[in-house]
């Protein structure tokens, strides 16, 4: 019998390299998101600690000129803006962790589906190795019990 040869075996070589890939692009889509995150938390750090110091500054019971007002109400205001600004980045890197998510887990549907018509298909080949081997077997067996006769008879 020849040996088992799968005929979309080229398909699940590509297949498999497809869910690779889309492996890689999640796990970089969960490093970019990751990354966003901690860009967040520094900006909420930094505005955090501008809002100390100004109430450092106002508890001390100097005076607060207009000038230095107007330098911290610039820089909330700037801090208000990278913070928003960081939000819809790291809004936009969720939607893309959730796509890549879903293009991998459709990746992995089809590789498995694949690779269970392999196994289905080897398990018929086996089957069908198993049934041509018995036969042979059979064969043989008569073979030598006619010749036993035949030996007998003369």
């Amino acid at each position: 019998m020849k040996k088992f040869k799968f005929q979309l075996e080229t398909l699940l070589k590509v297949t498999r390299m497809k869910k690779e890939d889309a492996e890689t692009a999640f796990a970089e889509a969960s490093r970019n998101l990751e990354e966003g995150k901690q860009a967040l938390a520094v900006l909420l750090a930094e505005m955090q600690q501008g809002q100390r110091d100004y109430e450092a500054l106002s508890s001390e019971g100097t005076r607060v000129t207009v000038g230095r007002l107007m330098t911290f109400n610039s820089f909330f205001a700037w801090k208000r803006e990278q913070i928003g600004m960081q939000q819809n980045i790291n809004l936009q890197l969720r939607g893309e962790k959730q796509k890549k998510l879903r293009e991998l887990m459709e990746s992995m549907s089809k590789l498995k589906s694949i690779e269970q018509l392999r196994e289905k298909r080897f398990s018929e080949y086996q089957e069908e190795a198993l049934k041509e081997e018995q036969k042979m077997l059979d064969e043989i067996g008569l073979q030598l019990t006619m010749r036993r006769k035949e030996g007998e008879a003369s």
